[in-house]
């Protein structure tokens, strides 16, 4: 059964209380390596990575030295890391590692040690791997994890929801990418087995695409731009560069929280657009803070134009970021009517005339 990553981080600390080895398995591109990242530093956590499929017998055991005739190996970097500090140690692909590579992170799970060098009792071990139960696992070329090697981990099949995605890229994308994932989830990710040499979209190459519009100035909303659909093709492939481009095009406009804020525009946009902005404001560092008496009044105005269901996205984002704003927000007033009165009609599905 494949979990998301909102369940996944609440079912982590039972795990690695007990300092059991992870291992996510799920498709490239979903994120796998991003939530050991987030994990760590929820534990204030350094972390140690390491690409499985890249390392030698060499780099897993070190080298060897003698001394008085004994033979013993001089732990790599990253394993005297692990073992003189409490860190979260990730080693990435091991189903694409050799046999013998493999065979040493056997041991390293097993007993917590390799060539006589003990981990730190709280450093913890995350691995991951592409291969699975997922559809279109039989297309990686990667080694099949027997049994008795399977056994040495706790084992998530990881299989994010499109929530997931939307929640991270509202803080980290440029907003017409995440807007155009929110209208077009088809086009986030391919999940069925894919055509040889074919290139497919996925929540990384989202994310790098999105890296490459922000550092290049490239999106406008309402303008078609060449370049950032042959950017697009690259990232995402064909079929999704085209949707975006069309979404671009004719995307009406992008509403900012500047625009409700500071300039208290009337916005007329539709849902989606309004829980987009939403979803800004929710993260947007302004909202953990006091706001002023103008950007209270402004705030007001809008919530108050809002349909019951987006106003109550606002009303709970708001709350959620500074319970003091909220606060002040239900005694606001706009054109004589309180925001506390459109919050009660909200609920009971009664109007009432109350400022």
């Amino acid at each position: 059964m494949a979990i998301d990553f909102k369940n996944l981080l609440l079912v982590l600390p039972h795990v690695t209380s007990a300092n059991h080895p992870v291992l996510l398995r799920g498709r490239h591109g979903i994120g796998k390596s991003s939530v050991i990242y987030q994990y760590a530093e929820s534990l204030s956590l350094p972390i140690v990575e390491r690409r499985a499929s890249q390392m030698t017998e060499g780099d897993l055991l070190g080298l060897p030295t003698v001394d008085e005739g004994v033979t013993s190996f001089c732990p790599p970097d990253w394993l005297a890391m692990a073992c003189d500090n409490p860190v979260v140690l990730f080693l990435d692909e091991v189903d694409r590692a050799t046999l013998e590579v493999r065979q040493g992170i056997f041991e390293l799970c097993d007993s917590r040690k390799l060539a006589g060098h003990v981990l730190h009792p709280q450093t913890l071990i995350f691995a991951a791997v592409n291969g699975g139960t997922h559809a279109g696992a039989a297309s990686y070329q990667v080694g099949e994890m027997d049994p008795a090697e399977l056994d040495r981990y706790t084992v998530f099949d990881v299989e994010p929801s499109i929530d997931d995605w939307i929640t991270w890229a509202v803080a980290n994308c440029e907003p017409l990418v995440t807007d155009f994932i929110r209208n077009n989830t088809e086009h986030l990710e391919h999940n069925d087995d894919p055509e040889p040499n074919k290139v497919y979209p996925s929540r990384r190459s989202w994310a790098r695409f999105s890296d490459t519009m922000t550092a290049a100035s490239l999106l406008e909303a309402g303008q078609a731009n060449p370049a950032v659909f042959s950017l697009a093709s690259a990232y995402l492939g064909f079929e999704a560069a085209v949707s975006f481009n069309d979404f671009v095009a004719n995307y009406s406009k992008v509403v900012t929280i500047s625009d409700v804020l500071d300039k208290g525009k009337a916005i007329d946009v539709d849902l989606n657009q309004h829980c987009a902005l939403i979803d800004k404001m929710g993260a947007s560092e302004r909202f953990k803070n006091s706001l002023n008496e103008g950007e209270l009044m402004n705030l007001a105005a809008y919530f108050m134009s809002l349909p019951s269901e987006p106003a109550m996205k606002l009303w709970s984002a708001i709350g959620a970021a500074n319970s003091d704003n909220a606060i002040a927000l239900h005694g606001s007033t706009v054109d004589g009517k309180s925001v506390g009165a459109y919050l009660v009609e909200i609920l009971t599905g009664e109007e009432i005339n109350k400022s």
